[in-house]
């Protein structure tokens, strides 16, 4: 009997979900993909396997959104979810739906309410500060910053010159991570000079499980997922323990030393030399009285985002260089013509005359965007240029991924690795290349990003000539000097794997020579 009043429960509670959410079902059923939604996990079954499997469904699920105008309904558990992977409706979504999505709560269980993930009232006055930081006149300022940690980074590097195969991946985020830290918080870390750091190996422990966990509607209820996946709980758990405590101890130092230069200035003439203030000194100082809890936060964001968001960028950039000798070649003999064959140190000056270096980045983040999704949550009704209606109470996951390869923007060869077609020709739409999203909330360290990427690669690549794993130095030469257009003839797509940070599956691995 017992098993019958439970099967009568669940069909009156499935008619009554469905006709409450009837506008959601409806605006699914016009969007539907061809895979079939299962009761109570929707289409999260695709999600199953590791990282890279489900980045390749995530690839899977765009294609299949171009084919329908850019739209596409997914359920996630009981969750209606559209994935845009059109410019015209993102560019709609993200300037008038401006709240994250509850699926973000995974990572604020890290971040709290940092501005990356913060509600709409939070963000506003937070990022009003974050703007001061990043004026031209700081951005200018932090270009010293960049080139003496890169130059650090091209030392550290000679150990592994010339030596065969290695990864790029800890010597850049240790590069970035440096940066960060003296550009944003005003304080040395001296990252690249350990070689161990346990705070970033933790930081992607915390990305690597909400990443997974995210595709995984059975696990999205707390006590479900510790008692089924004590192991990965327990994980998270230490990690953010060990990050809120680093972080906790830079924030003290820098209170600390602020305080002691505040003496020294009242009891002498002394005037500090420097003529700008860090995020974090905008912060302590600001009216708007933050405690720890919120200068935890915010210095989280900066230094979590602002250290991988760079650090990839740089890592596929170095392996498409790799990749594909002529380019290589081509920026490296723009460099020669902007130092004169020196050594001197990069200036801000120098910058925006590295302009095929600049399209060399852009399209390497066009092709492998760091962050190849973002979401939005829909809290009232939005109508797209297609005249679709985005319901109140629906999600919507905007593929970076997808847009940035559509052939209706891109021509025929989305594809291919091309960084002339950002000299060829303007954007057709705004939003078609938004590697740092776009709208009210993008990111505005996108400058800051590329001003530390163009620094650290002109100092990289005027040392070292960047190879291939799987080729030998005569191979390459010769490409460069008999094949300049390979890359249009075939494709060379990396192995992605899915993380709140896209990352290369070979972990960024190229072989390394001295050039002088």
């Amino acid at each position: 009997m017992s098993w019958i009043l439970v099967a009568v429960f669940l069909m009156v509670w499935t008619v009554v979900s469905r006709w409450k959410n009837r506008r959601l079902y409806s605006l699914a059923k016009q969007l539907a993909p061809r895979s079939i939604a299962l009761p109570f996990v929707g289409h999260a079954y695709r999600f199953l396997g590791d990282d890279e499997d489900r980045m390749e469904t995530f690839k899977r699920i765009g294609r299949e959104a171009q084919e329908k105008s850019g739209l596409i309904s997914h359920w996630q558990g009981n969750r209606l979810f559209i994935l845009v992977a059109d410019p015209e409706p993102a560019e709609v979504v993200l300037k008038t739906c401006l709240d994250k999505d509850d699926l973000t709560r995974f990572f604020r269980v890290l971040i709290g309410n940092g501005s990356i993930f913060a509600p709409v009232p939070i963000w506003r006055p937070r990022r009003k500060l974050l703007a001061l930081t990043f004026s031209q006149k700081n951005l200018n300022s932090f270009v010293e910053v960049f080139h003496r940690q890169s130059s650090v980074m091209v030392e550290q590097l000679r150990s592994v010159a010339g030596k065969g195969t290695f990864s790029m991946w800890k010597y850049l985020t240790g590069y970035t991570m440096d940066s960060v830290c003296e550009t944003t918080l005003g304080i040395k870390m001296n990252v690249q000079m350990k070689p161990e750091q346990p705070f970033l190996k933790a930081f992607e422990n915390c990305c690597r499980l909400d990443a997974k966990r995210i595709c995984q509607p059975w696990l999205y209820n707390d006590k479900i997922y510790k008692f089924l996946c004590t192991a990965n709980y327990d994980l998270h758990s230490h990690s953010k323990e060990l990050i809120w405590s680093f972080m906790n101890k830079i924030i003290a130092s820098k209170c600390v030393s602020m305080k002691k230069e505040e003496n020294v200035e009242s009891n002498s003439s002394y005037k500090c030399t420097q003529d700008w203030k860090t995020f974090l000194e905008l912060l302590i100082e600001s009216p708007g009285g933050y405690g720890g809890v919120e200068l935890r936060e915010e210095t989280l964001v900066i230094v979590l985002a602002g250290t991988d968001t760079s650090a990839v960028g740089t890592a596929f950039t170095t392996v498409m260089l790799a990749k594909y000798p002529d380019v290589q070649e081509k920026v490296y003999n723009e460099l020669q013509e902007v130092f004169e064959g020196s050594d001197r140190p990069v200036t801000p000056e120098d910058l925006p005359r590295l302009k095929y270096l600049e399209v060399v980045i852009k399209e390497t983040l066009r092709l492998y965007p760091p962050v190849p999704f973002i979401v939005r949550q829909v809290q009232k009704d939005v109508t797209v240029p297609s005249g679709i209606t985005l319901v109140k109470g629906c999600g919507v996951f905007i593929s970076i991924w997808s847009i940035h390869r559509n052939p209706r923007y891109w021509g025929e060869d989305a594809e291919l690795f091309r960084p002339e077609r950002f000299l060829d020709t303007p954007l057709k739409h705004p939003a078609a290349f938004m590697p740092f999203s776009h709208g009210p909330r993008s990111c505005l360290g996108y400058q800051y990003a590329m001003m530390s990427m163009k620094t650290a690669l002109a100092t990289l690549l005027r040392r070292y000539r960047v190879l291939p794993i799987e080729e030998k130095n005569e191979e390459c030469e010769q490409k460069v000097k008999n094949e300049p257009s390979e890359r249009n003839n075939r494709s060379r797509e990396l192995r992605v794997k899915f993380d709140v940070m896209m990352k290369d599956v070979d972990d960024f691995k190229v072989q390394l020579d001295l050039r002088i």
